[in-house]
Protein backbone atom coordinates (compact mmCIF):
# COMPACT_ATOMS: atom_id res chain seq x y z
CA UNK A 1 0.00 0.00 0.00
CA UNK A 2 2.59 2.14 0.98
CA UNK A 3 3.94 1.86 -2.84
CA UNK A 4 0.96 4.04 -4.08
CA UNK A 5 1.95 7.38 -1.64
CA UNK A 6 3.06 9.81 -4.03
CA UNK A 7 4.99 12.92 -2.05
CA UNK A 8 5.49 13.90 1.21
CA UNK A 9 4.13 12.28 4.81
CA UNK A 10 4.25 14.60 7.67
CA UNK A 11 2.34 12.36 10.03
CA UNK A 12 1.46 8.94 10.28
CA UNK A 13 -1.11 8.13 12.86
CA UNK A 14 -1.62 4.89 13.37
CA UNK A 15 -3.17 2.26 15.98
CA UNK A 16 -1.14 -1.53 16.60
CA UNK A 17 0.90 -1.31 13.00
CA UNK A 18 4.60 -2.76 12.67
CA UNK A 19 5.22 -0.60 10.02
CA UNK A 20 7.24 2.64 12.02
CA UNK A 21 10.97 1.95 10.93
CA UNK A 22 9.57 0.92 7.32
CA UNK A 23 7.67 4.26 7.32
CA UNK A 24 10.95 6.33 8.32
CA UNK A 25 12.73 4.67 5.93
CA UNK A 26 10.48 5.63 3.23
CA UNK A 27 9.34 8.98 3.89
CA UNK A 28 12.14 11.75 5.55
CA UNK A 29 10.98 13.22 8.53
CA UNK A 30 8.07 11.26 9.14
CA UNK A 31 6.39 11.73 12.67
CA UNK A 32 4.96 8.32 13.22
CA UNK A 33 2.52 8.61 16.16
CA UNK A 34 1.44 4.87 17.49
CA UNK A 35 0.43 4.05 20.62
CA UNK A 36 2.66 1.66 22.61
CA UNK A 37 0.61 -1.27 23.58
CA UNK A 38 -0.43 -1.66 27.66
CA UNK A 39 2.11 -4.86 27.99
CA UNK A 40 4.64 -2.65 26.36
CA UNK A 41 8.37 -2.42 28.40
CA UNK A 42 10.89 -0.14 27.28
CA UNK A 43 14.01 -1.33 25.07
CA UNK A 44 17.54 -2.90 25.95
CA UNK A 45 18.97 0.52 25.50
CA UNK A 46 16.33 3.09 26.93
CA UNK A 47 19.03 4.03 29.47
CA UNK A 48 21.46 5.34 26.91
CA UNK A 49 19.73 6.14 24.06
CA UNK A 50 15.76 5.80 23.93
CA UNK A 51 13.96 5.21 21.11
CA UNK A 52 10.55 7.07 20.35
CA UNK A 53 8.62 3.99 21.21
CA UNK A 54 10.72 4.39 24.74
CA UNK A 55 10.01 7.88 25.45
CA UNK A 56 5.94 7.31 24.36
CA UNK A 57 5.87 4.41 27.35
CA UNK A 58 7.69 6.90 29.66
CA UNK A 59 5.46 9.70 29.04
CA UNK A 60 2.12 6.97 28.95
CA UNK A 61 4.08 5.89 32.72
CA UNK A 62 4.18 9.46 34.24
CA UNK A 63 1.16 11.42 32.69
CA UNK A 64 -1.10 8.46 31.33
CA UNK A 65 -2.41 7.21 28.34
CA UNK A 66 -4.93 10.34 27.56
CA UNK A 67 -2.46 12.92 28.67
CA UNK A 68 -0.02 11.22 25.74
CA UNK A 69 -3.09 11.17 23.12
CA UNK A 70 -3.41 14.94 24.00
CA UNK A 71 0.05 15.86 23.75
CA UNK A 72 0.84 14.07 20.76
CA UNK A 73 -2.32 14.75 18.42
CA UNK A 74 -3.30 10.82 18.96
CA UNK A 75 -7.10 12.14 18.62
CA UNK A 76 -6.59 13.14 15.00
CA UNK A 77 -7.00 9.12 14.24
CA UNK A 78 -10.39 9.06 16.04
CA UNK A 79 -11.64 11.59 14.22
CA UNK A 80 -10.41 10.16 10.96
CA UNK A 81 -12.56 6.84 11.82
CA UNK A 82 -15.59 8.70 12.53
CA UNK A 83 -15.36 10.89 8.96
CA UNK A 84 -14.90 7.21 7.37
CA UNK A 85 -18.18 5.99 9.46
CA UNK A 86 -20.06 8.48 8.68
CA UNK A 87 -19.22 8.59 4.78
CA UNK A 88 -20.03 4.67 4.98
CA UNK A 89 -22.95 5.49 6.66
CA UNK A 90 -24.15 8.58 4.15
CA UNK A 91 -22.88 7.46 0.87
CA UNK A 92 -22.70 3.55 1.65
CA UNK A 93 -20.21 0.66 1.98
CA UNK A 94 -19.67 -0.24 -1.93
CA UNK A 95 -18.97 1.85 -5.08
CA UNK A 96 -21.69 1.75 -7.62
CA UNK A 97 -20.00 2.42 -10.68
CA UNK A 98 -18.39 -0.31 -12.47
CA UNK A 99 -15.58 1.58 -14.25
CA UNK A 100 -12.47 3.03 -12.52
CA UNK A 101 -12.85 6.51 -13.77
CA UNK A 102 -16.54 6.60 -12.89
CA UNK A 103 -15.33 4.31 -9.25
CA UNK A 104 -13.18 8.08 -8.89
CA UNK A 105 -15.66 10.99 -9.64
CA UNK A 106 -18.08 9.00 -7.16
CA UNK A 107 -15.32 8.56 -4.21
CA UNK A 108 -14.71 12.41 -4.73
CA UNK A 109 -18.41 13.14 -4.91
CA UNK A 110 -18.51 11.20 -1.65
CA UNK A 111 -15.63 13.52 -0.55
CA UNK A 112 -17.27 16.81 -1.02
CA UNK A 113 -19.90 15.81 0.45
CA UNK A 114 -18.82 15.09 3.93
CA UNK A 115 -16.80 18.16 3.05
CA UNK A 116 -19.50 20.05 2.80
CA UNK A 117 -20.82 18.55 6.12
CA UNK A 118 -17.92 19.07 8.34
CA UNK A 119 -17.48 23.09 7.30
CA UNK A 120 -21.08 23.43 8.18
CA UNK A 121 -20.12 22.51 11.89
CA UNK A 122 -21.50 20.30 14.39
CA UNK A 123 -25.02 21.30 16.56
CA UNK A 124 -23.90 23.53 19.60
CA UNK A 125 -25.64 23.08 22.85
CA UNK A 126 -26.43 25.54 25.27
CA UNK A 127 -27.14 24.29 29.37
CA UNK A 128 -30.98 25.47 30.33
CA UNK A 129 -31.49 26.37 33.59
CA UNK A 130 -34.85 25.19 35.11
Amino acid sequence: MLDQVRGPVATFLGDGTLVGQELADRFEGIEVIIPPPKTASLGPESATAPSARDWDILAIQKNGRMSWQKQTGYGRRSRGETLMGRFKQVIGTTLRSRKLNNQRTEAKLGAAVLNTMTTLGRATFKKVSA
